[in-house]
């Protein structure tokens, strides 16, 4: 059994969530209780704040964390980052007064900054030698400059929504952070052969991300245009028809160049594209 320490609420949670159910591996969806065991798959859940899924897998409690990449540093307990898992995007920032000029990094020489993240922002601080005093604050950081305990902030930023309506503009960005799937060091073999089951099936999953499944008839006098039109994975499915003139072929396409793609077809003569979601693909 393979016990997994995932955050007990917020984005980061519905994300995990969604990754799990995708990979269909059942858990339920209360979290009443601490532990929940999977009904379909030889895991258990460990519901946690974010910021003790780190020390948790670094001490054996659990097995493996899904944490962010920003507590997994902020914390720099002694695990191993197993897999960037590409979901719950954001970075951490500094920002300050939307109405104060900034012209670089030496503005924060002599300033206090407020944050939730001492040891990734001393760490940058000291890196680019700037002396600036840290005040250490929990909860609702970007409210500091305005009622004057902090010149500027060091917190995560999603869209900026948060930073706009506190009247703060983002200046210099620390580090991106994504959710990154964190390991034990010292997992036995059976439990190593459980998490390389679901990292296979994650796989799956993030393989068929923006991914459409496309058919489509084309006349065999422009077969070879076409091939060369698509990017599939390796090369398209081509097969035959009662017309000896038309041929049907299946491919993959990426979404960002779908539509792109779909009209440079049309031009060639494509007829009868049918376009279909991928759930898994295993490459």
């Amino acid at each position: 059994m393979l016990r997994i320490a995932v955050q007990s609420k917020g984005r980061l949670y519905e994300d995990t969530m969604a990754l799990l159910a995708e990979a269909d591996i059942k858990i339920s969806s209360s979290k009443r209780t601490l532990l929940v065991q999977s009904s379909n798959f030889p895991l258990e859940v460990l519901y946690l704040r974010d910021d003790d899924i780190p020390q948790s897998v670094a001490n054996g409690v659990a097995d493996i964390g899904i944490v962010g990449e920003n507590e997994f540093l902020e914390r720099g307990e002694d695990a191993q980052i197993v897999s960037r898992l590409g979901f719950s995007k954001c970075r951490l920032a500094l920002a300050i007064p939307k109405n104060v000029e900034y012209h670089g990094l030496e503005w924060f020489n002599g300033k206090k900054i407020a944050t939730s993240y001492p040891n990734i922002l001393s760490q940058f601080l000291k890196k680019n030698q700037v002396d600036a005093k840290i005040h250490v604050i929990t909860g609702s950081v970007e409210i500091s400059p305005g009622i004057g305990l902090a010149d500027g902030i060091f917190d995560i930023v999603s869209s900026g929504s948060t930073l706009v309506s506190n009247n703060l503009r983002e200046v210099e960005t620390v580090i991106k952070s994504e959710a990154l799937l964190i390991g034990n060091k010292n997992m036995d073999d059976e439990k190593l052969n459980i998490l390389n089951e679901m990292l296979f099936r994650f796989e799956a999953v993030r393989s068929a991300q923006d991914k459409k499944y496309v058919m489509m008839n084309a006349p065999k006098h422009k077969l070879k245009e076409i091939i060369e039109v698509l990017p599939g994975i390796k090369s398209p499915t081509i097969i035959p028809l009662a017309d000896d003139e038309w041929c049907s072929i299946h491919t993959v396409l990426d979404e960002k160049r779908f539509w792109e793609i779909i009209g440079k077809l049309k031009e060639l003569g494509a007829q009868g594209i049918l376009v279909t979601p991928i759930e898994k693909m295993i490459l």
